[in-house]
């Protein structure tokens, strides 16, 4: 055999993704083979944990720091908020802090919270908005196509939007350590010592570390997740000239026991195009290498592009596990987990840069308040990650657009299902949809949803019983009724002024009860 004939033979062997990924810069292949050996350990079952908090009653001689952030990706957003106020402020980073390539997708009117926080000038704000597009679609597999405007159509850019947030918290007097991974920390009465390349002492740790962070693995004990949200894609050139984007989009029935959805959006390289599903961690899970391959499959029809004519720039992939007990609290004092490490995302939601902003402005306060009146228990910073109605009921949804691993279900069923909930939605008007696709629920929009669609299509609602199950409905009425709860609660607060409490103490108390009612009833949006 030739070498030209055993090169031959050896790229006929490899899959699609072995083949396309292998090509691309920096060779993602093997990150995504690293990821699913990890995904491995989740679907296996209880997993071993490291042990890297524990507790002195010895105090600390000095302490440095007033706010450790351990995390620097989003970190960066909190760490510059806090040093802005005027806080000793130290961000540990792994690696060095730079924003990836790929573009962060979210909605105008959050981003002016950089704005409000004076983290950005408006002219920065503009200058790190990559790409915007207009409409985008929703649409299943069979159904009627839906368009929306205004929905997670701007594409931020990462790399000049951490570098400008770098050179803010610099300027405010903010530390920080690139290429110090975070190992462990001692908690001791008057404050925390983080083992890094060197000591640091601080007031406050925070865990902006993500899904993965050690200090959640610890606090979570190794549990196995309630649910994940498998997403693999691709940024590629070469598709025909297309400006608009998918927000969800399906066009096949069930596969595999999961049923697949889509989001493509333009890039300034290209087009992104993503593949993701909700499911279990049952060991017959699939690998993110097929999940992959299925996606690679499905994409020329998907886009009417042959694999060919495509030139790939970006892969991307992962999964985010989701539990209910959410969002996390920790039982140690002077740590508080934020982002995606305090799991307080939706478990619909990829969490991630859209879910750290969203909360930007009420951590930044609350940790602010915390400090000033020295309230670093963890009593008091439980507070900061409070339950939130508006989340709980999406547990839900997911469950009903998943399917387990031994369920019958009809391969169109949750396509069905989603079309019809969805052209309600879109009937009822852009009050009612627009907040749902930007992962806020709120109870008007939810009760006129529900009467309408169980009385306009009452055997589709009673089908989904038998596959979410009656223990999960009974689950999710508590939760809806505390998010109508706090949603008339949010509206009296709102009515009136605050009042100005005896101490520091209450006040902190206080303000925390009215972002959480404010939040958990999707009254921020």
């Amino acid at each position: 055999m030739t070498h030209r004939d055993a090169l031959f033979s050896y790229t006929e062997s490899m899959s699609k993704t072995q083949e396309i990924l292998s090509t691309i810069p920096g060779n993602p292949l093997i990150g995504l083979q690293k990821a699913d050996k990890l995904w491995s350990t989740y679907k296996a079952g209880k997993r071993s944990f490291p042990t890297v908090i524990t507790e002195q009653a010895k105090l600390l001689e000095q302490v440095d720091y007033d706010v450790a952030i351990c995390g620097g990706t989003l970190g960066i957003l909190l760490g510059a908020a806090l040093a802005g106020k005027g806080w000793r402020v130290v961000l540990l980073e792994r690696g060095e802090l730079r924003g990836r390539e790929q573009e962060w997708n979210i909605s105008r009117r959050e981003l002016e919270t950089f704005v409000e926080l004076e983290l950005l000038s408006e002219e920065e704000l503009a200058e790190a908005i990559a790409t915007q597009y207009n409409p985008a679609r929703i649409t299943f597999n069979g159904g009627k196509e839906l368009w929306v405007t205004d929905v997670l159509n701007i594409g931020i850019d990462p790399v000049y939007l951490l570098d400008k947030l770098k050179q803010k918290f610099l300027a405010s007097g903010g530390t920080l350590l690139e290429h110090t991974p975070f190992q462990s920390a001692t908690v001791h009465p008057n404050g925390v010592s983080i083992q890094a390349s060197a000591p640091i002492t601080a007031r406050l740790l925070v865990d902006a570390m993500g899904h993965f962070s050690p200090i959640v693995q610890q606090a979570r004990q190794g549990k196995k997740p309630d649910a994940a949200c498998m997403v693999v894609g691709t940024c590629a050139k070469g598709y025909n000239n297309n400006e608009t984007g998918d927000l969800i989009a399906s066009f096949t029935p069930i596969k595999n026991q999961c049923q697949y959805f889509w989001e493509a959006f333009p890039a300034r390289d290209g087009r992104t195009t993503y593949m993701f599903t909700y499911l279990d961690a049952h060991p017959s899970r699939p690998s993110l290498e097929a999940f992959f391959e299925d996606y690679l499959t499905l994409l020329p029809e998907y886009q009417d592009t042959p694999l060919d004519q495509l030139d790939f720039v970006r892969a991307l992939f992962g999964f985010f596990p989701c539990y209910k007990d959410s969002p996390l609290q920790y039982p140690w004092n002077r740590t508080l987990p934020v982002g995606d490490s305090s799991g307080s995302q939706s478990p619909l939601s990829f969490g991630g840069f859209g879910a750290m902003v969203r909360h930007l402005e009420r951590l930044t306060q609350g940790i602010h308040e915390a400090l000033d009146a020295d309230l670093l228990d963890s009593k008091s910073l439980g507070v900061l990650q409070p339950y939130q109605p508006n989340l709980s009921v999406t547990w839900l949804f997911q469950k009903s657009m998943s399917v387990g691993v031994d369920q019958k279900v009809s391969p169109n069923k949750i396509n069905d299902v989603l079309s019809t909930i969805f052209a309600d939605m879109a009937v009822l008007g852009d009050d009612v949809l627009k907040p749902f696709l930007q992962d806020v629920v709120q109870f008007p929009a939810l009760a006129k949803t529900m009467l309408r669609t169980s009385t306009r299509h009452p055997l589709l609602v009673a089908s989904i019983l038998p596959q979410v199950g009656v223990g999960s409905v009974a689950g999710w009425m508590r939760h809806f009724i505390s998010l109508g709860g706090y949603n008339v609660l949010n509206a009296a607060e709102s009515s009136v002024d605050r009042a100005l409490a005896s101490s520091a103490k209450k006040q902190y108390y206080a303000n925390r009860w009215i972002d959480a009612l404010k939040y958990g009833s999707g009254g921020d949006y």
